[in-house]
């Protein structure tokens, strides 16, 4: 197999948060096809005892330890640079050095670069064919903190959003291709950046079906008079706590005054003081982080994505449709998922909908009906390999690409093609 530089914001394992989710699948997806040399940055001591497993899809690797305090700190500078503040979050130089002499030693001509943030590393490498996989528009999702914020965040959130998407146009215009995680994050780029609009494609995400699946015996983590409604996600995500506040704060008093027996379930890793201090609300149990969501997922009664800011997929809410649970989920979070409103899951527009739908979930029989088809839905669309095979076409140089249509896999190498 040839070798490929892969580099990737944060260490891509355990896949137990939404960027790792997609970043460990695309690792495993091109290790297959790949001698892979991965280059990425682990933010939690945590996870520095996972190298070891992750080096198992790896020819080489070099892992850089990064402190988020210091880190922010180093960002800061970029208000006085002209940067966006991400892109000096990220900057190493031993990472640097690292990819510079790991592309000359083994010949690299090939590039898959997982978040803008790691671009600044091969832009000035011409010899690569890069492949920057986006996953979500990070310019607009800072644009949207900006509308939620008051000053002087909004201003530093608005400034962040038009500094990065000048920088995503400049990556997208100077590499092979671009790809976002679903059509509509595509499409959004295709307007924001029209000058690179033919080199935008989309790759969506999958779900591991067997291991999220209501066939495996798991312990029940609830008390049998409990109906368990359920949010999963990392609890240190804004998005995320805005999330469950507003539903413990505008939605779960009123399903409590008709469910008494409800309670409201936060759990993910790393949850904020905010987060913690709902749990004064004997309705509300903020577990931390668990060894194993899937329990949560397969005893719930129903699942709820309450996010007012999203962009993407996502994970949780597919995770949740694989366990044959019915979920409700906001506007924001419905966009891009595939599947049909009210028969693969619900959508609710504000609280006084999300009381409503909540509650027509929680009696068994609609209940059910909903998590089946749901789990079918993921079945049919959310497949890893599937989905991510715009990589393998996105990365074939034009000799390559005439060599595969020449041969009796053409109709499948132009689909995947074509697939943005």
């Amino acid at each position: 197999m040839e070798p490929l530089l892969l580099l990737v914001h944060r260490i891509p394992f355990p896949p137990n948060k939404g960027d790792k989710v997609r970043s460990f699948h695309l690792l495993e997806f091109l290790a297959t096809r790949y001698k892979v040399h991965l280059g990425t940055f682990v933010d939690s001591p945590d996870d520095l005892v996972h190298v070891p497993r992750l080096q198992e899809y790896c020819a080489t690797s070099k892992v850089v330890r990064i402190r988020p305090a210091l880190a922010r700190i180093r960002s800061l500078a970029g208000l006085w640079t002209g940067e966006a503040l991400t892109l000096r979050y990220y900057r190493d130089a031993a990472l640097a050095k690292w990819v510079r002499a790991t592309v000359r030693e083994h010949q690299i001509t090939k590039a898959v670069v997982f978040s803008s943030a790691m671009a600044p590393y091969v832009l000035d490498l011409a010899q690569l064919r890069v492949v920057v996989d986006f996953v979500d528009v990070d310019s607009a999702k800072w644009s949207q903190y900006a509308n939620s914020r008051s000053w002087p965040l909004s201003a530093i959130f608005k400034r962040e959003g038009a500094r990065l998407l000048a920088f995503e146009r400049a990556v997208a215009n100077g590499t092979e291709a671009s790809v976002f995680v679903t059509p509509a994050e595509a499409q959004l780029f295709r307007t924001l950046a029209p000058e690179c609009s033919t080199r935008v494609h989309h790759a969506q995400n999958g779900v591991d079906t067997d291991y999220f699946s209501p066939a495996h015996e798991l312990p029940n983590p609830f008390a049998t008079d409990e109906d368990a409604i359920v949010f999963t996600g990392a609890m240190d995500y804004w998005p995320n706590v805005d999330a469950v506040t507003w539903f413990a704060r505008d939605v779960l008093p009123t399903i409590a005054t008709q469910r008494p027996r409800a309670r409201f379930y936060i759990v993910g890793i790393a949850p904020t003081p905010a987060v913690q201090a709902l749990a004064q609300d004997p309705r509300v149990v903020v577990t931390g982080r668990v060894p194993d969501v899937r329990p949560y997922l397969k005893y719930a009664r129903v699942v709820v994505a309450p996010l007012r800011v999203a962009r993407g997929i996502q994970n949780k809410v597919l995770e949740a449709m694989a366990m044959a649970r019915p979920v409700v989920v906001s506007a924001a979070a419905a966009g891009a998922l595939s599947g049909v409103a009210e028969t693969d899951f619900d959508i609710a527009e504000d609280a006084p909908d999300f009381i409503r739908k909540t509650l027509a979930l929680m009696d068994g029989e609609r209940g059910t009906r909903i998590g089946i088809t749901a789990r079918e839905r993921v079945l049919a669309d959310y497949d890893w390999t599937k989905n991510l095979s715009p990589f393998e076409a996105l990365l074939r140089d034009r000799r390559e690409t005439h060599a595969a249509t020449s041969s009796v896999a053409m109709p499948a190498m132009v689909g995947a093609a074509d697939a943005g």
